[in-house]
């Protein structure tokens, strides 16, 4: 028999991904606003992903209908567990959002809309990675019920985790605009990136570090087969695409950095998956025991399958159509 479950959380952790990818350097642009004080440069910043940015968040729905579809325990149980930080970022995406539109159209309060977009951008970011750091280390149930306190997703781990990510978002923000943009909005990129790439680097070893020594659990699973021959290349190909991205920045090249940046995402991603697998409600719930009856989950599968070509036509066609650099007195999609 197909196992359902197993091609499901393949769905939701290939959606997962792609949304972290798409809109990552989507938010890391709001965080590298800072750095630009230019109102042109900045209005270049926001056009090279304002026709597609929207569209990037359709990954993050995506994952959320999965989850409820395909496994509604871990839906009820982590949303339960993680409300707050959820609300927070949603609350930051939205300000993040019509800071992004009544940017364009303002005069006057245009650095007030600035500012919202800075910080809706970091927020967000930030708060995804106190939801990363809350579900790995462990959500506390009690027969498929959250059983833990209303700030159990707040510890310094969380918070150095949301970090994390927010220099992970910022490093694939400089990545993107070296590859869209040109002269001196991209010398600056050229200079901000391999400072980005090394803070990420640390906050990597610091990660790697800390988990196992502090969840005995995940330590189990990494020094323990099958998961050390699948996880031992994982550090040796840290250190070499760390090395090839600022080697990237200092030869100038301009798609290099970027792809070197999302090969890092996808490292840390595989990481994350091989430390907590099979658990979908870390440390005790696996995927198949938070699995929805197989009718509901093929019946979702169906319109899965359906649904999620589409998505990658639109999203692939949309950015092939804004493919071309942007630059300082371009109309823009606005």
């Amino acid at each position: 028999m197909i196992d359902l479950s197993l091609i499901w959380i393949v769905i939701i952790a290939i959606g997962v991904l792609i949304y972290v990818v798409l809109d990552g350097f989507d938010l890391g642009i709001g965080i590298l606003f800072p750095f630009i004080k230019g109102k042109e440069e900045r209005d270049v910043m926001m056009n090279t992903v304002a026709p597609v940015w929207d569209g990037n968040e359709t990954w993050m729905v995506l994952g959320g209908a999965s989850l409820y579809a395909a496994f509604p325990l871990v839906y009820s149980t982590v949303l339960s567990a993680l409300y707050m930080p959820i609300m927070l970022m949603v609350i930051a995406l939205i300000f993040r959002g019509v800071a992004f539109e009544f940017r364009f159209k303002a005069n006057k309060s245009r650095h007030w809309w600035d500012k919202a977009f800075i910080g809706g951008s970091i927020l967000a970011s930030f708060f995804q990675g106190m939801i990363l750091g809350a579900y790995i280390q462990g959500i506390k149930t009690v027969n498929g019920i959250y059983a833990g306190g209303g700030l159990d997703w707040l510890s310094p781990f969380t918070v150095f985790v949301g970090i994390g990510v927010v220099a992970l978002y910022a490093a694939l923000g400089c990545g993107w605009l070296i590859f869209k943009t040109d002269q001196a909005l991209q010398n600056r990129m050229y200079q901000l990136m391999p400072k980005m790439i090394i803070a990420l680097f640390i906050i990597f070893g610091c990660v790697s570090i800390y988990t196992p020594m502090a969840h005995p659990e995940i330590a189990a699973r990494w020094f323990s087969q099958p998961q050390l021959m699948y996880f031992s290349p994982v550090p040796i190909l840290v250190l070499l695409f760390t090395f090839l991205a600022l080697r990237a920045c200092r030869q100038r090249k301009e798609l290099s950095p970027f792809i070197y940046t999302l090969a890092l995402v996808f490292l840390a991603y595989t990481g994350f998956i091989i430390s907590l697998w099979p658990y979908v409600i870390p440390p005790s719930v696996t995927i198949w025991q938070a699995a929805a009856p197989q009718s509901s989950q093929l019946f979702a599968l169906i319109g899965a399958l359906i649904l999620i070509p589409v998505i990658l036509i639109y999203t692939g066609l949309s950015y092939w159509v804004f493919r071309d650099k942007v630059r300082i007195g371009d109309d823009g999609y606005h």
